[in-house]
């Protein structure tokens, strides 16, 4: 997209200038012939779906309107630069930030490359510096000031560009805004050779936790952003309702301590009391002296209005009512018996906030919503306002690990907060046999949650089909060695074989796009912790009650159970 022009000088230096007023189209070179030249060629890899390149030069990612941004309303989804920028302090930061941003803003993977050491050393050095960038994450990085040639490689995710092209409804208007311009790109097609491998594994590394940063320092920015849109969400309820009050069910479960904190940390915000927060633990047949103990001590030192209604008795009218087996001396626990109690729960924190004029804050994270792991208008399922409805279960105890560093939790509240992280998930609604404690565990019913967010973040943020998810789900979990983790303990480190992968992924996909959206139609308001990862039915995911996954598990079949 260039031209080369000899200025009379003694020297005989040459400079180039842009290439946009070239007075034709092709050019020969050689026994070569009509090569197209411009600045508004646009490559297309036919055999290559949504691999679109555009190819600038000079200081493009720098100025207000770059080509190459038009260049991405037309079609191209990696934008290759050459730049002859010198090196000098602060550059390379500068040159990161530049990429970064423009390919954020391009839904693009920008590849920048700087001149090195093979030029001329006049006045200036040179550095060589290259990046690949894709939607603001750096893939791969080149070693400035390097003597010899320097090669650097990414894999290229194009479909995640496509998809996010699809939901940014403000680039699509953009590329209309701009439509008689993008007209005058001329496609240039063609096609390459594509050796790949039976067993080649992606070289990025791709996060086992992709809602949850594995770098501390991004991690604890995460945490307090989390903590703040929930108080912001909360408190604007309350405001607006002329509502002081809250009602919450408190278990001594992960859940339940996350949004207890983030509702203490309104009331801070706020200036209201503590006491306003009416929290209750309602213990049945199922609760562990554990959780119970521990649901206790954190209300106490939280300084909120604490309570305890065991709810055996009225589960057990409710269960004669019925003239369920139970009643009568049997033990059986079916779903009915599970599902009474988290209604007499749930009934009793309405009455209550009746009484108390409060709001219900709700408990459930999204991971439990998109598995439909809630029963139906009570329990988890309902409330005035859910405070932790965007958030997914593999992020919910790191905002409880750091919120446990907060000048505002005791240190007896961090200790109780750090055993409530040691516990196994569990809904604790059936008794343990001959007296013993209930050893009833959520993931052996719907899967390991670390698992089932992987494939909820990219079926939901990025709408791929089951086989690339368990592509990439292997890439992420099939080694416990390769990887960063966020902070995880040895003892939770696992690794997952693809057989694992592909049998809770079909357990994933009947149950989010077949059996539980029904329930998702009609949830309460809640926070939106990340807009691009919502089920709220108001918002990003609106979708049929009665939709089917066969679509999805027919794909899934595809996938080998081993490589």
């Amino acid at each position: 997209g260039i031209a080369v022009k000899s200025l009379p000088s003694a020297r005989h230096e040459y400079h180039y200038e842009p290439g946009e007023g070239l007075p034709v189209a092709t050019i020969n070179f050689g026994e070569q012939k009509d090569i197209p030249v411009g600045t508004d060629l646009l490559f297309k890899i036919d055999n290559l779906p949504a691999a679109h390149f555009y190819v600038s030069m000079g200081e493009d990612f720098s100025v207000p309107a770059p080509l190459s941004s038009f260049a991405a309303l037309a079609g191209a989804t990696m934008l290759l630069h050459l730049s002859s920028s010198p090196a000098a302090i602060g550059e390379e930061k500068r040159r990161h930030d530049l990429a970064a941003a423009h390919s954020i803003r391009c839904c693009a993977a920008c590849l920048r490359s700087a001149s090195g050491g093979g030029e001329s050393s006049t006045d200036l050095a040179w550095d060589g510096q290259a990046m690949i960038y894709e939607m603001g994450d750096c893939l791969a990085s080149a070693k400035r000031f390097a003597m010899a040639p320097r090669l650097i490689f990414a894999d290229i995710d194009l479909d995640r560009l496509a998809q996010e092209r699809m939901r940014n409804i403000s680039f699509a208007r953009n590329g209309r805004q701009h439509g008689e311009y993008l007209r005058r790109f001329r496609p240039i097609s063609f096609s390459v050779a594509l050796p790949f491998h039976d067993e080649l594994l992606l070289q990025r590394e791709l996060p086992r936790f992709p809602c949850v940063p594995s770098d501390a320092d991004v991690r604890r920015q995460w945490c307090l952003e989390a903590f703040q849109i929930q108080t912001q969400g909360l408190a604007k309820r309350l405001v607006s309702s002329g509502i002081q009050k809250v009602v919450l069910g408190v278990s001594g479960g992960l859940d339940s301590t996350l949004a207890l904190i983030a509702v203490v940390f309104t009331m801070d915000h706020l200036g209201y009391p503590r006491t306003n927060i009416k929290a209750y633990t309602m213990p049945a047949f199922g609760t562990t002296e554990r959780t119970l103990n521990n649901a206790r001590q954190l209300m106490k030192e939280l300084g909120v209005d604490a309570h305890e209604k065991n709810i055996e008795t009225l589960c057990l009218q409710m269960l004669r009512d019925i003239n369920h087996p139970f009643a009568n001396g049997q033990s059986i626990y079916d779903r009915t018996f599970e599902n009474v109690q988290a209604g007499e729960r749930t009934s009793l924190l309405f009455r209550l906030a009746n009484q108390e004029d409060a709001l219900v804050v709700g408990t459930g994270d999204l991971s439990e919503l998109a598995l439909g792991w809630c029963t139906y208008g009570v329990g988890d399922h309902m409330s005035h306002y859910n405070i932790n409805a965007s958030i997914p279960k593999t992020l919910v105890s790191h905002p409880l690990l750091w919120s446990a560093e907060d000048e505002r939790i005791s240190a007896e509240a961090k200790r109780i907060i750090c055993d409530i992280l040691q516990m196994d998930i569990s809904p604790e609604l059936i008794p343990g046999q001959d007296g013993e404690q209930s050893v009833q565990k959520t993931e052996d019913v719907i899967g390991p949650y670390e698992l089932q967010d992987f494939h909820l973040f990219y079926t939901l943020r990025f709408g791929y089909l089951p086989t690339k998810i368990a592509f990439l789900a292997y890439c992420a979990w099939h080694d416990v060695h390769k990887g960063t983790w966020p902070g995880t303990p040895d003892h939770k480190k696992h690794a997952y074989s693809l057989s694992e992968i592909k049998k809770w992924l079909r357990i994933f996909l009947c149950r989010f796009f077949q059996t539980t959206q029904y329930k998702r139609t009609c949830v309460p308001n809640g926070p939106s912790i990340d807009p691009a990862a919502s089920l709220s039915p108001r918002g990003s995911y609106c979708v049929p009650s009665d939709s089917e996954a066969a679509i999805w598990l027919a794909n899934l079949n595809e996938v080998p159970d081993d490589l």
